[in-house]
């Protein structure tokens, strides 16, 4: 397993970040436990959840991930420093979250402390900021017609972030988290929170978390370019569009217990036609390669300038050994050419 520093944390997390999203509606206490001990065998040091997960969120689920993970943390707690844990406070929209509100200085403090309860832990070491408080380019949302950013006002959401930055400096302070991050978040976003850190002596956030795949890769470059310059780690998530990558959706197929047979998963946005040409492509050069599909998006994923941890997620073990072998695999300038021509041909397939 090789190591890359988390931004300017001075952490070293492994290139693979073992996400959570199914503990708690797909996968059971027991399955978590199987993940995190054969993860953590092969190197695995990073963990990342949400006080929203499992999912698809309900006021049934909320919690329980984080709750599956302070279950084995209680009966492993001699691994507690092995493991650097992210989780997540939920933005606003969620009823069941604070009344669907804004995040708001008093939202993270209490959500801290909520969710150090249910991970069953002292301290949080990397704690994000799930989605803005504005509306932004993600989930979908990516269109010009989507977005009126005339309509942001400039003043209330820096001060909304200020005030986020307070209640997460008061967590540092009290020894709950470590560190700070951003998750769905865009280059004004980061700029915003980096420039208050800065005039308030308030925390700099060392990482943001974005969906990026072969299909989704609308930050690179101008997202990724900030990150590098201003020491920011980039964490992708849904490196393989929720499934999509692995290929097993191909031709409409929904096969028993995939994440597209649940209720509000469905595809989401992302099952097109396009999309499914640029699979069917991609399922080619990987099958040439002798690996399968999943493992060429991540493995692509992997070696792509500026990402610091790519994180997965699975349901099953099998799927798990076969993400993690991913990262153990090179792809030669001729498929990394091929992927391109592709890439370059789909550049937005939803």
């Amino acid at each position: 397993m090789e190591y890359s520093k988390l931004g300017r944390s001075g952490l070293k997390v492994s290139r693979v970040c073992l996400g959570t999203m199914t503990w708690g509606r797909q996968n059971t206490q027991a399955d978590a436990d199987a993940q995190l001990d054969y993860a953590l065998a092969q190197g695995v040091n990073f963990i990342d959840t949400a006080e929203m997960y499992a999912v698809p969120p309900t006021p049934e689920t909320y919690g329980k991930t984080e709750s599956i993970i302070g279950d084995w943390l209680s009966r492993n707690s001699h691994k507690r420093h092995d493991v650097i844990i992210a989780t997540k406070i939920a933005g606003n929209g969620l009823s069941w979250v604070r009344d669907g509100g804004d995040i708001t200085k008093e939202a993270v403090i209490e959500a801290v402390d909520h969710s150090l309860a249910r991970l069953q832990t002292d301290y949080i070491d990397l704690f994000q900021l799930h989605w803005p408080n504005r509306t932004s380019p993600h989930f979908a949302k990516h269109w010009p017609d989507m977005i009126d950013i005339q309509s942001v006002d400039k003043s209330q959401q820096r001060a909304q972030m200020h005030s986020i930055l307070e209640g997460l400096d008061h967590c540092v302070r009290a020894g709950k988290i470590r560190h700070c991050g951003l998750s769905n978040e865009t280059p004004w976003g980061i700029g915003q929170y980096l420039d208050l850190a800065k005039q308030y002596s308030l925390p700099a956030v060392v990482s943001i978390q974005n969906e990026f795949s072969l299909v989704h890769a609308k930050d690179w470059p101008y997202l990724l370019e900030q990150c590098h310059h201003e020491d920011i780690a980039y964490l992708p998530w849904s490196p393989l569009a929720g499934g999509m990558l692995s290929g097993k959706y191909l031709g409409g197929a929904r096969p028993d217990g995939s994440r597209w047979t649940i209720s509000q998963r469905n595809g989401l946005f992302r099952d097109t036609e396009l999309a499914q040409q640029a699979v069917a492509k991609y399922q080619e050069i990987a099958h040439a390669r002798g690996i399968t599909t999943a493992q060429l998006a991540l493995a692509w994923c992997n070696q792509i300038q500026g990402v610091t941890s790519t994180i997965i997620g699975a349901t099953t073990m099998a799927q798990l050994q076969e993400n993690i072998d991913a990262f153990a695999i090179t792809l030669e300038d001729e498929v990394l050419a091929q992927i391109d021509t592709v890439l370059k041909e789909y550049p937005v397939p939803f």
